[in-house]
């Protein structure tokens, strides 16, 4: 990249430009939402498929993280706003040609949802559960008796949510590095493949890890492949792209692109995947482990590194 120095008398708040910078709360956000969007795919795709019994962990005990990641994201995103007190404003208009307006509005029928989904459960988790007042009992019996409506509601909120994560960065289209339409779906795929990982930890059940691994092989395949059709669409494009994926490319976050999000977040996790199906003892928790710290690292590095790149020429 080239540096340059802009040199102006003038810094009159809100009237000459600056940038203000996306710190930590943001990567961690879009982390949060997409592992809350992949446990909830696949809890809703079991639940359609009818197979609550074989898949339980994945059904009925992983989606009780999904309202906790997604109040934690949301406290990172409350974080960030400059106006704090103003947030309620989002809610006052729907503007589809806004990934905000988007994001907040699946947010705000996600998070319900989730935790109505957890509550639906929660008896078989707690057999003494009471839940005191009758309104609330005939609350869960309604729930019990519309699960498969709402397995299909939370599958499609869930490819909503995963996709918004990377639109709300491709929306963008000042910085090089994110004006590309490949990370709405990166970074649904990406999503999809920590939410198997959390579930594959919590699992018990050997033919239950044995079908999310077989998904998760899946998932970084095609994590993988977009990763790579993004760097060669960059390369094959004009001088500031070219430029962005430089950065990748021998820049200053090859190192930790390459090592943590490509060989110890994606490639290792897969081979080990690989050799427990094969028969060899692979303690669950390493891939598991590498792929939800790998997912993390890869949205640090993308906020970061996007902040960085811009349009000169």
């Amino acid at each position: 990249m080239k540096e340059e120095l802009f040199v102006s008398g003038r810094n009159i708040p809100n009237i000459d430009p600056f940038l203000n910078i996306w710190h930590w709360q943001i990567p961690l956000y879009l982390y949060l939402g997409g592992l809350a969007a992949g446990i909830m795919f696949f809890a809703g795709y079991f639940t359609i498929m009818r197979k609550e019994k074989e898949m339980e962990t994945t059904v009925k005990w992983a989606p009780f993280l999904v309202p906790i990641a997604l109040v934690l994201g949301l406290i990172a995103l409350f974080l960030d706003l400059k106006h704090q007190l103003y947030f309620w404003r989002l809610y006052t208009t729907i503007r589809f040609e806004s990934p905000m307006s988007w994001g907040a509005w699946t947010l705000m029928l996600v998070t319900p949802l989730s935790m109505v989904w957890a509550a639906s459960y929660i008896k078989e988790l707690i057999p003494k559960w009471d839940w005191k007042f009758g309104f609330l009992n005939q609350a869960e019996a309604l729930a019990i008796k519309h699960r498969k409506q709402m397995a299909w509601a939370m599958m499609l909120l869930a490819v909503v949510l995963g996709v918004y994560t990377g639109i709300l960065l491709s929306a963008f289209n000042a910085r090089p590095l994110w004006n590309t339409s490949v990370l709405g779906i990166l970074f649904l795929t990406s999503g999809l493949s920590t939410g198997l990982a959390a579930t594959m930890w919590m699992s018990k059940s050997k033919y239950e890890r044995k079908v999310l691994s077989r998904l998760d092989l899946i998932m970084i395949g095609i994590e993988l492949f977009l990763i790579i059709h993004m760097l060669m669409g960059f390369l094959a494009a004009s001088e500031v792209q070219i430029e962005a994926a430089q950065l990748f490319l021998g820049g200053e976050f090859t190192v930790v692109f390459w090592v943590f999000v490509i060989i110890l977040g994606l490639v290792f996790p897969a081979v080990l995947e690989i050799l427990e199906l094969k028969g060899f003892h692979v303690p669950v928790w390493i891939p598991a482990l590498l792929i939800l710290i790998g997912g993390l690292v890869f949205r640090f590095v993308m906020v970061e590194a996007g902040q960085i790149t811009r349009f000169l020429y």
